[in-house]
């Protein structure tokens, strides 16, 4: 793994945007409860709850990542597989449960549709790992990552939405593109481990593994799994 530093400013993006993902949700808590007209103190407590299981899972995945368990690729099964599979199950539970309804109901569309801009930036950051050596080349946009489309057309969809001009077609057209795109990256950052080593031992993907790396499976790949769930919840409850 080559040498890297949080001064690096692409580096430092890897914290940066979790952040920014765990504040957004909060934020998303709380106007989802006011759209559902609870009081204020049912509101501190959901937003309270909801910073606290963000900030629980971070530090929890960050400390696995900096002992090294996750890079215990002989083992079966390997701790990075249980670690995806948590991560997908967490996805899941927050999208499409009873938690996940109330946000797809309380929060406009657009709104859940902009948070996915996010990826812009993080396929900037990404790239820009490629560049130092620290990502194998398939992971980015260089190679066979193509999600930095769907993190453009996110900020497009959703001014669109907002100002009238499209509509529930639109919206679940770009969501099943934004979908497949991060199952395609995700499919070839899998592929890309010790374990498979399907592009070969020089483009290995073990980087994830270290802080503050690991919070791109652990926050953002479940941000975007979780955001694309509840687009789906919102396009049906929701009249556009």
């Amino acid at each position: 793994m080559p040498a890297y530093s949080l001064a690096d400013p692409a580096v430092f993006a890897f914290v940066l945007i979790p952040i920014a993902l765990a504040a957004a949700l909060a934020w998303g808590v709380d106007a989802a409860a006011r759209a559902a007209g609870e009081s204020g103190a049912a509101r501190r407590r959901a937003v309270a709850t909801a910073a606290a299981g963000a900030a629980i899972w971070m530090g929890g995945t960050w400390a696995v990542a900096a002992s090294g368990v996750l890079r215990q690729w002989e083992a079966t099964p390997p701790p990075f597989g249980l670690f995806v599979a948590a991560i997908l199950a967490l996805a899941a539970l927050m999208s499409l449960t009873s938690y996940g309804d109330r946000l797809a109901r309380g929060l406009p569309i657009w709104v859940l549709v902009a948070v996915q801009g996010f990826r812009l930036p993080l396929e900037l950051a990404m790239h820009a790992m490629y560049e130092r050596g620290v990502m194998p080349v398939q992971m980015s946009y260089s190679g066979r990552n193509f999600d930095i489309l769907t993190g453009i057309s996110a900020l497009l969809v959703a001014w669109l939405v907002r100002t009238g001009r499209g509509g529930r077609r639109l919206v679940v057209a770009w969501n099943v593109l934004g979908l497949a795109l991060l199952v395609n990256v995700v499919t070839v950052a899998i592929l890309s481990t010790p374990r498979f080593r399907v592009f070969g031992d020089d483009r290995l993907n073990v980087w994830v593994t270290y802080p503050p790396f690991v919070w791109l499976p652990a926050v953002m790949v479940l941000a975007a799994f979780a955001g694309h769930f509840l687009v789906f919840r919102a396009a049906r409850a929701q009249t556009l």
